[in-house]
Parts: structure tokens; sequence; C-alpha cells
């Protein structure tokens, strides 16, 4: 479980042997059953998720009392609320386990002391947060800038592995529509 997590690493910094062996010594394990959630609106963010086995979600309540999804994440990927977690603020967001999830947790204090003995892990998390913050960006034009029913044709084409995993309705809450629209939207792709 723990090689998933090294070749990712090793996809932005070259680690020997020793200092893979030093590091995974931050992170530990967790399972999270489906709908699970790993963190309550409310509560301090302790901890980064990196997903091995599963999908989470990030989400918040609006003001109507309907969940908002803002990010999911899917093997390989990172998700915490970042604010929360690296200033130690309570949190607006939950984030759940939208199928049985496997992840690498590492604690915030561990992972100040894993970016202090590690220097090579600040490029690593660096290199995560620009993508990350390049995706947030594209996300924001093409809210702006595409239609409804083009943003979940192009949600559909470049994150097929979504459909097929994800609920109707997480995705439809993904991108601020009704469950019926987007089944409406849906029906009028397939005929």
């Amino acid at each position: 479980m723990e090689e998933e997590l090294k070749a990712h690493l090793e996809k932005f910094v070259c680690l020997s042997n020793e200092e893979w062996e030093q590091i995974v010594t931050y992170f530990k394990r967790v399972s999270y059953r489906k709908k699970e959630n790993l963190i309550l609106e409310g509560q301090i963010c302790k901890s980064n998720f990196f997903v091995i086995k599963g999908i989470l979600r990030k989400f918040f309540i609006n003001e109507k009392g309907v969940e908002q999804t803002t990010e999911f994440a899917i093997e390989n990927w990172w998700l915490t609320d970042t604010f929360s977690f690296l200033n130690g603020s309570k949190t607006d967001f939950y984030i759940q386990a939208v199928e049985p999830v496997e992840v690498m947790q590492v604690k915030r204090e561990d992972y100040l002391n894993l970016l202090e003995e590690h220097p090579k892990l600040e490029k690593y998390f660096r290199c995560i947060y620009q993508k990350a913050f390049a995706a947030t960006q594209m996300r924001i034009k093409f809210i702006y800038n595409y239609s409804r029913e083009d943003l979940y044709h192009h949600f559909s084409t470049s994150q097929p592995e979504f459909l097929q995993r994800v609920p109707q309705y997480l995705i439809a809450s993904y991108l601020n529509f009704t469950p019926e629209y987007l089944s409406e939207i849906r029906r009028k792709s397939i005929s």
C-alpha cells in the first residue's frame, strides 16, 4: 500500500531507499467506510489524505441546507482543507468517503516535521499544490465560460472515471446542478 505513495513521490523527487524508509514513518494507513466522514464542519482539519484506493469528496452545506461538493480525490490524489490544515483553524467543510477508502494520512505536526527533515518533500508538495491551483483556476474559468451543458460535457470527457464511480447526485452537486437537471442533460446526450 505504501508503494503507491512512494511511486507518486518519485514522479517529482528522487528518493533513496533510506530516505523512503524514514519518510513512510510519518504516515499512517487508515481505512474509511463508504459515507464515513473524515472531517466535519467546525473541526480543525488535522490531516492531509493521500488516496490509495477509493474516492473522497470535500463539500460544504449551503444556506439552503444543500450539500455543495467542491472537490473529489481518487487514487493518487491528495485531499484536505488546506487552509484549516496549515493554519489550525476550524473548517467550513466536510471530507467524506464516496466509496470505501484507504488512505495514507499525515497529521499536521508530522507534515511540518517531514518537510523540515526531508527538504525534497518541500519540492514535492510545491509541485502538488501548483498542479491543484492550476486545476482550480481552470475549473473557475470553465464555470464562468461554459454553458451548463458544455460544463457537463467537458467534465464527462476530461474525467470519465468519475461518471463510472461517483453517484449522479454527487456529480450534480459538484457541477452546481440539481440531479434532475443533470438527468435531463444526460438524456439529451443519449438521444
